[in-house]
């Protein structure tokens, strides 16, 4: 069982890392394998999911309030493919069919610290890439996302599953290539997180209810989810109040070291 240095610290982590192009699920990996800690559990991720999820819905509550006004209207059924609950419904699907598809492999074999050594390099120098490769032109481009490219930032989503992704890195990535500029990316990215995080709270649920019996107080998992939520609210106004004016070069300079760092730490176990 956790302490509650254990449980303040990957609380922070889940919160600050969860919206960062860093890759969240790393972040949490790393210190099992690192300091040898206990396994948190999976009703300690839930509930550190949870906080993040109303992190990001209260942020985005006007465009929430938007989205669920154009469904219960019935608007969204009569537009075309150009709205958004559609984009993010698109967006979302070809995770879910990977992580069903795949999920013993994603939460067996590949959280291991060469996985997330590889994952955190490459991934990283492809956002290199895409941040350099991303015209003046296309930074002030505010077009919409299409249907088809919203699909194929949900493929570049998919990946995510794999610890060292991240997927808010991955889904900008993916959308600056297809020549969108930054703001637009991030903004989808991160609506794009809400039915993620649901669908994965919802899967480590049914799996924690049918059979994990490690667990945690719940004063302890309610303090987890409160700093959680927090760290990720702050982290994101912070995040998208600077990107225009940063970039994701710190981001991947960050991954850079750390995937190098891994790979040493490898070398010398």
């Amino acid at each position: 069982m956790l302490d509650w240095t254990q449980t303040i610290l990957l609380a922070l982590i889940q919160g600050l890392s969860e919206f960062l192009p860093i890759s969240s699920s790393a972040h949490l990996v790393l210190p099992a394998q690192l300091l040898s800690w206990s396994d948190q559990g999976l009703l300690f991720d839930v509930f550190v999911h949870g906080g993040t999820l109303l992190a990001v819905m209260i942020y985005f509550r006007a465009d929430l309030i938007s989205l669920f006004g154009t469904l219960a209207s019935g608007a969204a059924f009569r537009s075309s493919g150009d709205n958004e609950l559609w984009l993010l419904a698109a967006a979302t699907i070809p995770t879910v069919l990977v992580g069903l598809l795949f999920n013993e492999i994603i939460s067996g074999s590949l959280r291991n610290l060469p996985v997330i050594a590889f994952t955190t390099l490459f991934f990283g120098i492809l956002m290199g890439l895409a941040a350099r490769m991303t015209s003046a032109e296309s930074h002030s481009n505010h077009r919409a996302i299409s249907l088809r490219d919203a699909f194929f930032i949900g493929l570049a989503q998919s990946m995510a599953l794999v610890p060292g992704v991240s997927r808010s890195g991955v889904t900008i990535t993916a959308a600056l290539m297809l020549g969108y500029n930054l703001a637009t990316s991030a903004r989808f990215s991160f609506l794009l997180s809400i039915p993620v995080i649901l669908m994965a709270m919802g899967f480590m649920a049914f799996t924690w209810s049918t059979g994990e019996t490690t667990t945690a107080p719940i004063s302890q998992l309610l303090i987890a989810m409160l700093v959680a939520g927090l760290s990720a609210y702050a982290t994101i106004a912070l995040f998208l109040g600077i990107l225009d004016r940063i970039g994701l070069m710190p981001f991947v300079w960050y991954r850079l070291i750390l995937g190098c760092g891994l790979v040493v730490v490898i070398i010398l176990s």
